[in-house]
């Protein structure tokens, strides 16, 4: 059975929002670029020529800025709709209705994702105001065209504390799946967000997932250090048969997943600075193996992870390392595992 290649494209950087952890935005931006019809079409068929070398089939979550933004993007979706190709939007809940959504599903869209970074007034000093109860509103028109509502949550030390009744929230409204990943970056900090703080996040956020386990909200433990919580509690154990060569879980950023910007750069991982080529220029089949990619998949190069028996299934973040240190390899500032380095 063919396995999935996920491309994270982003057809516009233009938005409804300015919010204060954004890549675009956050650290200034001279310019929003977004896609024309022929540079898309291009992205496309660069896509179906490498899923077709790699005999891996596409999936696509698009993404911006808000992609219902761009002019094009309709003609993207019933694109998609005709090749039989499944995606992700990746966006706000401003532009959501009843007909947008209907329309979406008719096009192949599985899950609509947007955002909570926080309660009300934190979420809303985040991103704009009034977009906490915009985003709760939407949730019920997303379900109801047959789509999977998604909420995922940038956690920093300026939310950590609320989470946990975030969770309630979401619950309460039904939501498909939450996520939350760490924020990467200058602009805010997770400084403040000991190793050992953070395991005891994660245990309340188990134990929360664990009360709502027969409600309709599916918790996706998207951060990594989620393994290591679970090897601890012997709930994650490393096979007898797993080949030590062999890479089987954690971070995919050289793995199966790439991200490709407005401006045809590609990156190994949005989350950090990971320009590897530029899709209107670079066949992606090439990128794939160039030395630059490659430098992204030296796992004995982790200064931490490399000396630790979870290296092929956990990882922790490398983008939150980089972020933190300017280094894609160093230790995961929130991983509180003890190893001899």
């Amino acid at each position: 059975m063919k396995q999935y290649f996920s491309f994270q494209w982003h057809i516009t950087d233009e938005c409804d929002q300015r919010c204060k952890h954004c890549y675009i935005f956050a650290d200034g931006h001279p310019e929003l670029l977004s896609m024309s019809w022929e540079q898309i079409q291009a992205v496309l068929e660069n896509s179906m020529n490498f899923c077709e070398r790699y005999d891996r089939l596409p999936y696509f979550y698009i993404t911006g800025g808000d992609p219902i933004l761009h002019s094009d993007f309709w003609r993207l979706a019933e694109t998609l709709k005709e090749r039989d190709i499944p995606f992700t939007i990746m966006g706000n809940p401003f532009h959501v209705t009843q007909d947008v959504c209907e329309r979406l599903k008719d096009c192949g869209c599985q899950k609509y994702q947007m955002s909570l970074d926080g309660l009300r007034d934190t979420h809303d000093w985040f991103r704009k105001p009034g977009s906490f109860d915009c985003t709760l509103d939407k949730i019920s028109i997303i379900k109801a065209a047959g789509i999977l509502s998604v909420i995922m949550t940038t956690v920093s030390g300026a939310n950590i504390i609320e989470i946990p009744a975030l969770i309630d929230t979401v619950a309460q409204y039904g939501v498909d799946i939450f996520a939350f990943a760490r924020y990467c970056g200058s602009s805010l900090s997770n400084d403040d967000i000991s190793p050992r703080d953070y395991r005891d996040f994660l245990e309340v956020c188990d134990e929360k997932s664990k009360q709502y386990a027969n409600t309709e909200t599916y918790f996706n433990r998207k951060d990594h250090l989620w393994t290591l919580f679970e090897h601890e509690r012997g709930e994650f154990v490393i096979p007898d048969n797993a080949d030590e060569y062999t890479i089987y879980d954690g971070c995919n950023c050289g793995n199966c997943h790439i991200a490709i910007l407005p401006s045809g750069d590609i990156y190994a991982c949005r989350r950090l600075e990971s320009k590897v080529g530029n899709v209107f220029q670079d066949e992606l089949a090439y990128v794939w193996q160039n030395p630059i990619m490659n430098s992204y998949r030296d796992y004995g190069a982790f200064k931490k992870c490399g000396k630790c028996e979870l290296l092929r299934f956990c990882r922790g973040c490398p983008a939150v390392a980089y972020g933190k240190t300017g280094d894609f390899y160093a230790a995961d500032p929130q991983c509180w595992k003890e190893v001899a380095v």
